[in-house]
């Protein structure tokens, strides 16, 4: 993503935070901190351009609800913190988000719900479908690029790898390969009809992919 594009998203993420009645002078370095953090160099693929693919994903499957407000911020807190070595980045960044808006005057119901929103991507940990419409969307688009073109998977692939490089081969392998076979178990890969529809034949289709060139590295 070039710095313009960023500069964009991110106004894009100050404006939201004003239809939650946040100040501009609170929201901006509020979207500050957490470009910074989505632009750090040991992300690979949790970073600004899978914020925008989440946030075209959504866009595809707006009038799955009448308000994306809470959607939209869940995207940009659900990977706030985002530690390859940790199991609780999602709670983490939960917490991150209660203390950063709550001050900046968020109420409390509606960081309860955006709690859950967030709680909602840990997806090994939720492999039911979601409670509430907007838990749908968060977690489709979050999965979204499962379904993507082959070549554009390939890419996700390999920067999951990079985001791990402190992780052997082996124990790569295993892990990852657990991962995507959980994936391949569900009866349904995404819970929106629209997404299940457009991608769970390419979805599947790469998972195979990426399971198969896993088990070639052996």
């Amino acid at each position: 993503m070039s710095p313009a594009e960023a500069d964009e998203l991110k106004q894009a993420g100050v404006r939201l935070l004003e239809r939650f009645r946040v100040a501009t002078a609170d929201a901006t370095p509020i979207l500050d901190l957490l470009a910074a953090a989505h632009s750090s160099p040991e992300r690979h693929y949790h970073n600004l351009d899978h914020l925008d693919e989440m946030f075209r994903t959504v866009g595809k499957l707006a009038g799955i609800t009448d308000d994306l407000r809470f959607v939209q911020l869940a995207i940009w807190f659900h990977d706030a913190v985002y530690d390859s070595r940790a199991k609780d980045n999602e709670a983490r960044s939960a917490d991150l988000a209660v203390k950063l808006l709550g001050p900046a005057g968020v109420p409390r119901s509606d960081l309860e719900k955006l709690v859950r929103l967030i709680d909602a991507t840990a997806h090994l940990a939720h492999p039911q479908p979601p409670a509430d419409r907007e838990a749908t969307l968060v977690v489709d688009a979050d999965l979204a690029i499962l379904g993507a073109p082959s070549a554009r998977y390939r890419e996700y692939a390999a920067a999951i790898r990079a985001e791990y490089a402190w992780v052997p081969d082996a124990e790569y392998r295993a892990a990852r390969t657990a991962v995507l076979r959980h994936f391949q178990s569900r009866p349904r890969l995404f819970w929106t009809d629209a997404l299940h529809a457009e991608c769970d034949e390419q979805a599947r289709m790469n998972l195979r992919w990426e399971l198969a060139s896993l088990d070639d590295l052996r």
